[in-house]
């Protein structure tokens, strides 16, 4: 048997990451700009990419901390309490949708309350290219194709990982885990080569897989090096060198960069290695935020006006700004009072969703939960475990 204590007893990744909550507020200012002002920001959808690598990310870093502490997952438990942290805000917003279009139905709110189903079902993105017969999209609550995306890949990631880091230590199963990124890379090749429509290749799960995965990998990696080691000296050294690069270029695309949407060259060319491409800078820019803490980057994401927004509010930023911008797209003409006017009211409505509905249900949530979570191994159970992993 291999490796099981998958990390050490105290790693780079023991506290919370505030510069990455700052990131998080950064990515969803892209898309909120993307949705509002295309013209100004034009690859704001980047946000997007940045989102799907970051939460690999996470994901993965969770995983591996009670992982780490306990010598196991409880994959149920683990599986309620990624539900009540995401599910309720988003059948708020369904719920509120739904009945505002019909009580008022030539609102921007109208007609959506089909959309209503696939984005609480969390398949927003199997439907936006037609899975389900007509393909959808464009509405307010079309957003929730990302949330499908990363929900999907949370049903199958947390067991094949289990799985892995039975039988191969922790950085080999980051190698492989790069390996089946740049599998679903050749996927995608495919897709386009076949003539794939731009919705299928946008939306689908196993065209986003590798940006997931690569963000995954990068937490592995992470999680797996000891304070002070040869490793993390080394890549202190290269992302102080490449980091900056990759966030200023993700900075630049937002205000420079259009995603192509007819076919042609550029779109193959794009549509193959772009999703790809992206979530390396992105891997690259979580990297340099957390094995170099104490840079000036990282200080100013870590601040707290950028920081709490993206731990409290940008999740739900994310799901109200769309609605909000398309309710009041026939009330204000006017897109200079417009904006301003949603990214206000798009606060408004994220605070009341995190104080009145997220955090309520995640505190009852943990409550019940955590004590099945932070349960520690018995300590004969802990002995054998030890025995396995030495060999002896």
């Amino acid at each position: 048997m291999k490796e099981r204590l998958v990390a050490p007893a105290s790693g780079l990744l023991s506290g919370r990451q505030h510069a990455l909550d700052g990131l998080r507020t950064i990515a969803v200012a892209g898309v909120f700009l993307f949705h509002t002002v295309t013209g100004f920001a034009p690859g704001g959808s980047i946000g997007v990419d940045v989102f799907f690598t970051l939460s690999g990310f996470v994901i993965t870093l969770l995983i591996m901390k009670e992982y780490r502490s306990t010598g196991r997952l409880r994959v149920g438990v683990f599986y309620a309490k990624r539900l009540a942290r995401l599910w309720p805000a988003l059948l708020v917003l369904c719920a509120v949708v739904v009945m505002v279009g019909l009580i008022f139905p030539t609102s921007g709110w109208g007609g959506q309350a089909a959309d209503a189903i696939p984005a609480a079902g969390y398949v927003m993105n199997l439907s936006n290219f037609g899975a389900f017969g007509s393909s959808t999209g464009g509405g307010a609550l079309s957003p929730a194709w990302t949330l499908a995306v990363e929900e999907q890949f949370y049903l199958v990631w947390p067991v094949l990982l289990l799985v892995m880091l039975r039988f191969w230590k922790v950085r080999t199963v980051a190698w492989i885990t790069a390996v089946l990124a740049a599998g679903f890379l050749v996927s995608r090749f495919f897709l386009v080569s076949g003539g794939a429509s731009l919705a299928r290749i946008y939306n689908g799960p196993d065209t986003r897989a590798d940006e997931l995965l690569l963000g995954c990998a990068v937490a592995l990696v992470l999680s797996s090096i000891s304070p002070g080691s040869r490793l993390q000296v080394s890549l202190q050294t290269g992302v102080r060198r490449f980091g900056p690069f990759a966030g200023l270029a993700l900075v630049l695309a937002v205000f420079t960069f259009k995603e192509p949407t007819t076919p042609g060259a550029w779109f193959d060319i794009f549509w193959t290695v772009g999703p790809t491409a992206l979530a390396l800078l992105a891997g690259l820019a979580i990297g340099w935020l957390v094995l170099l803490p104490e840079g000036l980057v990282s200080k100013i994401l870590g601040h707290r006006w950028l920081s709490r927004p993206g731990r409290d509010l940008s999740y739900g930023m994310y799901l109200w700004h769309l609605p909000v911008y398309i309710l009041l797209i026939p009330l204000v003409p006017s897109l200079a009072v417009r904006v301003p006017l949603t990214a206000a009211l798009t606060v408004l409505m994220a605070y009341g969703s995190f104080r009145f509905v997220e955090r309520p249900i995640r505190r009852w949530a943990s409550g019940r939960l955590e004590p099945a979570v932070l349960r520690p191994v018995p300590e004969p159970a802990r002995k054998l475990e030890l025995a396995g992993v030495s060999g002896k």
